[in-house]
């Protein structure tokens, strides 16, 4: 059996601690920076103790995002396999970090891009590789939520502990789709912009073009927290059908019913017909077991990790620097165009 600790008990830690133990782990001990007055598991002085304890095998991560990549690091140089909420750290570089300490190490690390173990996402991603639709011509994704003022006491809106707004907090499942599904990307524009809240390094707004010029392939990105009514919004349509997931079941029900449709061939030009789609509805959230039967299954059998991967982590904050970037060099041009008119 498997020994876990988790290093932060809110909501997240609790459901990572339900899921480890349903997949078969043994919870060890808990640790959260807030007093915990109710656990059904031993409870640790220190996160330090959990890292440095000989009763734990894997460390699992669910903390703000400042402290992922230090203690990631720490844990994995004590000898413990890890298991780390999104995002990975604060940019790419701090990724490549991570990733010559775990080959050093030889330990399991993995992070928590839980879209990917969606039922209707291993659909697509089973279709998408299938090759009987043709190559992905371009991809859409449209992913949104709405906060209230609360919102501003939270981690979350702090800079120096979330790192950024919207785009490392949930836009950043929507880019790993995007890579998974269809490849990489070498070209990206964007907008980044905080239009309603206003806060200084959080973003409430993105809209990012990619493209893949070598195949040719456009994916377009819009994350935000000021659409009043949640929506989660993938489509993937390629050479001979396509395939579009509405919706992503989820325990507060607020993004709607898992609803994927596809279609099967491509009929006469020049479109499909409602009559070619088939529709898939999943009603039930098996993502986060599947994810940490990942996890326990390749700490025990010594397997690679083939979701979430350090390759995979990397990869994802590459192209967040990468429209973080894209972002603060076209309001630097504009200000020099500003200024040159001035003149």
């Amino acid at each position: 059996m498997i020994r876990f600790g988790i290093i932060g008990y809110g909501k997240m830690g609790q459901l990572r601690a339900e899921t480890f133990a349903a997949v078969g782990g043994e919870i060890a001990l808990i640790y959260d920076n807030d007093r915990i007055t109710a656990a059904n598991y031993p409870v640790a002085a220190h996160y330090s103790a959990i890292i440095n304890s000989p009763e734990v095998d894997a460390v699992v991560l669910c903390l703000p995002t400042a402290f992922n990549q230090p203690l990631t690091l720490e844990a994995l140089k004590a000898g413990k396999h890890v298991f780390c909420e999104k995002p990975p750290a604060f940019t790419a570089a701090e990724v490549q970090e991570v990733i010559e300490v775990e080959k050093a190490t030889g330990k399991k690390l993995m992070y928590g891009f839980n879209h990917r173990h969606h039922d209707a996402v291993v659909k697509i991603k089973e279709l998408v590789d299938s090759g009987r639709y043709g190559k992905v011509l371009w991809m859409r994704g449209r992913y949104g939520k709405s906060v209230d003022s609360s919102y501003l006491d939270t981690w979350r809106a702090k800079k120096e502990l979330a790192g950024g707004g919207i785009l490392l907090d949930q836009g950043i499942h929507m880019l790993d789709l995007f890579l998974h599904l269809g490849g990489s990307f070498d070209e990206v524009n964007a907008f980044v912009s905080s239009l309603y809240w206003q806060l200084d390094g959080i973003e409430d707004n993105v809209f990012a073009i990619m493209k893949n010029s070598r195949t040719g392939m456009v994916a377009s990105l819009h994350s935000t927290m000021t659409q009043w009514r949640h929506l989660f919004s993938l489509e993937v349509f390629l050479e001979a059908g396509y395939m579009v997931l509405n919706g992503l079941k989820t325990g507060s029900g607020t993004y709607g019913d898992e609803i994927l449709t596809v279609a099967k061939n491509r009929s006469q030009a020049p479109a499909a017909t409602w009559d070619d789609e088939e529709r898939f509805h999943f009603t039930v959230d098996m993502s986060w077991e599947r994810e940490a039967r990942n996890f326990y299954d390749a700490i025990k059998h010594d397997r690679p990790i083939v979701a979430g991967s350090t390759a995979d982590a990397y990869k994802v904050m590459n192209l967040i620097d990468r429209i973080y970037e894209n972002d603060r060099h076209e309001a630097e041009n504009l200000n020099t165009a500003l200024q040159t008119i001035k003149d």
